[in-house]
């Protein structure tokens, strides 16, 4: 087993509605709490950072299925969307849904067509974030799979 270490500074000098740093890698921002949530929204915040590890996680995921297959791209583009739910003052992330659209070049087959739709879902399920949060956050796919014109 290879265990890969990630490292990862936090400051965080006042109290609930101020500002923070994070620093990792290539990654330093400011981080807050989002204004949905009584906070400041400088920065970014965890709700944000993870769904956004989770989308950068499933498209790279997928980008690297499909260069596998060799199934060729015009374009890989997503949207995704984290649904959080504040009841009584608790806050419990509840579904992260993704919404690829790949399209694939214009002599794809329908082989390569048909691929793609299980790579998409194999994607979602094969992704390292997907599935450290599964049986916690539910994740949901709307792919729109695609010729170029």
């Amino acid at each position: 087993m290879a265990l890969h270490s990630f490292h990862l500074k936090a400051d965080w000098p006042g109290l609930r509605n101020d500002v923070g740093t994070i620093e990792t890698g290539n990654l330093k921002t400011e981080i807050s709490i989002p204004p949905e949530m009584d906070g400041p929204g400088i920065g970014t915040n965890p709700d944000e950072m993870l769904l956004g590890a989770a989308a950068t996680c499933y498209i790279i995921t997928l980008a690297a299925m499909l260069e596998r297959s060799k199934i060729e791209k015009e374009s890989l583009t997503m949207e995704s969307e984290g649904l959080v739910d504040v009841t009584n003052g608790i806050i419990t992330y509840k579904k992260i849904i993704h919404r690829p659209k790949l399209v694939l070049k214009k002599d794809a087959s329908e082989k390569d067509f048909s691929m793609a739709g299980k790579l998409a879902e194999k994607a979602e399920s094969s992704c390292m974030i997907t599935r450290a949060i599964k049986g916690n956050v539910e994740v949901e796919l709307e792919a729109d799979i695609s010729k170029a014109k």
